[in-house]
């Protein structure tokens, strides 16, 4: 079982995919006119005669600062470079890992669709369609900021949501995320394990995430592509996702996948994004097809994967709006997520909102951005020695360490459980909260620190 195959020339669906039928590597080109650079490939998303040095020179760098991070790079080719380099905050986006975690809830209202649909297979193609969503934003090519163990991310005032994220673990780098509204509950460990590949690199998204529907109780387990960044120094940067994404219903055994093909040469297959859901005997049900940075459309099939007669091919979810010429390729709700809007009155001195390197970075200090960055670093180290000097571990405050290991294409991960104390100390903090503005919440100090549970070992 698995996605429809692309060179099968029959129906409807095989129709609309036929004319992107070259895919595979993205049109590249060798960069030899670059000293000490030979054998660099540049690859153009849109394809195009270019010539290749020219492209090369394309990006957000300077020649000298190009050719000097390239061979700051090169020692760390094949390396995961998860937490290994420090990079220039210049080629940071005001954001921290933390937050970008959030970005899957901006259309949280197809979580809310799936809950109160009786269709089983329509409810894979809601939620499905949520999991894709996301992928519009992911195609930011700024880094966000690694957050500070003991860090974390609240978010309310967003479709009833609320939503918490903690960094449980340093090294490895890990976030836990929860988030739940009166139709569903939302977890996710994360482990982010990367691969430099010299002037690109492989992000694998090594975690578990589950989606529970609290009107039948339905439980979705989501395992997502994998990512690959091109022209990380040389030339213009762009981001693909290609490969498969399962969701699968864990209380019926019923599945969706979905194909992100590949960008292919000059740009054919880029952005798309079909497949079909399953039953749990594997019969294709409902077929789906759109572009992850537009739209997600299902038509109703037979057994063969071909549509039903009398139906027609409908449009389940598009992009919104989006601002124009935003300096980051922010969407309105990356925005929100970095307002005090979608802030609890009384925060958590953890919260990255307030965290000094990234409201310097908003601001457009890139001086204090970095001064910031340094200083938050050295601090996390000499916590660290502290700790080992004194025997003492660090345990996160919102999420447990459970003795489930879940595997993943890309290795096991260890998972994170939700203890339900934020919802405790939300409630808490509601009761008692005055009135609070924005000045108030920027007023807080910054202080990870002090909310991690620290014991001897």
């Amino acid at each position: 079982m698995g996605s429809p195959k692309k060179n099968e020339n029959k129906g409807f669906f095989a129709a609309m995919t036929s004319g992107f039928s070259m895919f595979g590597s993205a049109m590249s080109r060798s960069v030899n006119g670059l000293q000490g650079n030979e054998g660099v490939e540049v690859i153009n998303p849109e394809g195009g005669k270019e010539d290749a040095e020219e492209e090369a020179q394309k990006g957000r760098w300077k020649d000298e600062e190009r050719d000097s991070y390239w061979k700051m790079m090169q020692k760390y080719i094949g390396s995961d470079i998860t937490s290994m380099v420090t990079l220039p905050v210049v080629i940071f986006e005001p954001m921290t890992m933390l937050q970008k975690m959030a970005e899957i809830m901006e259309y949280s209202h197809l979580l809310d669709q799936a809950d109160e649909c009786e269709d089983p297979y329509m409810r894979l193609v809601y939620a499905s369609s949520w999991a894709v969503s996301v992928y519009f934003a992911f195609q930011r090519t700024w880094k966000p900021f690694n957050p500070i163990l003991g860090e974390t991310y609240e978010m309310v005032n967003h479709g009833g949501i609320s939503f918490i994220s903690e960094q449980v673990s340093h090294h490895p780098p890990m976030s836990a995320a929860h988030a739940e509204n009166e139709h569903f509950i939302y977890d996710i460990t994360s482990k982010l394990k990367t691969k430099l590949l010299g002037n690109s690199v492989d992000v694998y998204p090594v975690g578990r995430t589950r989606v529970t529907l609290k009107k039948d109780g339905v439980v979705l387990d989501l395992v997502p592509p994998l990512t690959k960044i091109h022209n990380l120094i040389f030339g213009r940067t762009w981001v693909d996702s290609p490969g498969e994404m399962v969701m699968t219903n864990l209380t019926t055994g019923d599945k969706v996948v979905l194909y992100f093909q590949p960008c292919g040469w000059f740009g054919s297959g880029r952005y798309e994004v079909d497949g079909y859901v399953y039953s749990a005997a594997e019969e294709p049900k409902i077929m789906m097809t759109g572009k992850w940075n537009e739209k997600m459309s299902y038509q109703p099939c037979d057994a063969e994967g071909e549509p039903l007669p009398g139906t027609e091919l409908k449009e389940v979810w598009h992009l919104a709006d989006v601002p124009k010429n935003d300096k980051f390729q922010y969407t309105h709700f990356a925005h929100k997520i970095n307002s005090f809007d979608t802030a609890p009155a009384k925060l958590l001195a953890s919260d990255s909102r307030i965290r000094p390197d990234r409201y310097a970075l908003e601001q457009g200090d890139l001086s204090k951005a970095g001064t910031e960055k340094h200083s938050l670093e050295e601090r996390q180290r000499a916590e660290k020695r502290t700790r080992e000097t004194k025997g003492q571990k660090f345990t996160p405050r919102w999420f447990d360490l459970t003795d489930e290991i879940t595997p993943t294409p890309w290795g096991d991960i260890e998972v994170y459980q939700y203890n339900g104390k934020y919802t405790e100390h939300r409630d808490t903090a509601e009761s008692s909260s005055s009135s609070s503005n924005e000045t108030d919440l920027k007023s807080i100090e910054f202080n990870p620190w002090q909310y991690g549970n620290i014991s001897t070992e």
